[in-house]
């Protein structure tokens, strides 16, 4: 199987991270999202033209959280996506909720305190800012509330509900990203920076 990415990519970090965690086997090959050819090829591989993208033989599948799901199912043995359907359906929920909610406003700010300026598209815009940072609070807290009296999202060890939400944080430093008042969500990302995947995965500065 063949992952195209980027390793700056939170999205397609989540898939890296989940591969390396389960031990599955990826060919990787890293797409220049600053090179028009490498963008025109891309786009023959997801109409979307984002990263990541994985191929297995004639099969194409792009969506960060679909690939991670079905590396899992291709993967014997793993522990990141149980077969218990309640479980699944879970596990499912928040990944679901991080990419419909969470992840959005805290990429708005990554993009706008960061990729802005070194793609050449000038300073930051506070405004934006500003109302990415009113999204972030609300479902930080969501997810801060969540965590009470637990290690992990899902049951009591580590699934893809984790590795989907973390990889969004990513740059919580670079970033600023507003989410150093909730405690309970900084303890749980402490948990996932463990993670020798983690490590593994974190982009080079």
């Amino acid at each position: 199987m063949r992952l195209y990415h980027h390793p700056a990519s939170s999205s397609s970090r989540r898939v890296t991270l989940a591969a390396l965690h389960m031990g599955t086997p990826l060919e990787l090959t890293e797409v220049n999202l600053m090179s028009q050819e490498d963008r025109r090829r891309l786009v023959l591989l997801n109409p979307n033209n984002k990263v990541p993208v994985l191929q297995d033989g004639d099969f194409t599948l792009w969506e960060s959280c679909a690939i991670m799901q079905y590396l899992a199912d291709r993967t014997h043995g793993q522990t990141l996506y149980p077969d218990n359907i309640l479980i699944r359906a879970d596990i499912n929920r928040w990944m679901l909720w991080t990419a419909q909610h969470f992840a959005p406003p805290l990429g708005v700010i990554v993009y706008e305190r960061i990729w802005k300026g070194l793609t050449g598209n000038g300073g930051p815009d506070e405004q934006a800012i500003a109302r990415a940072g009113q999204q972030v609070a609300q479902f930080a807290a969501v997810l801060e509330q969540h965590l009470a009296g637990r290690d992990w999202i899902v049951g009591e060890q580590l699934t893809l509900a984790d590795l989907a939400i973390a990889p969004s944080l990513t740059y919580i430093e670079q970033a600023q990203l507003p989410v150093m008042q909730y405690p309970k969500l900084k303890a749980w990302l402490g948990r996932v920076a463990q993670l020798d995947a983690w490590r593994q995965t974190t982009p080079v500065w």
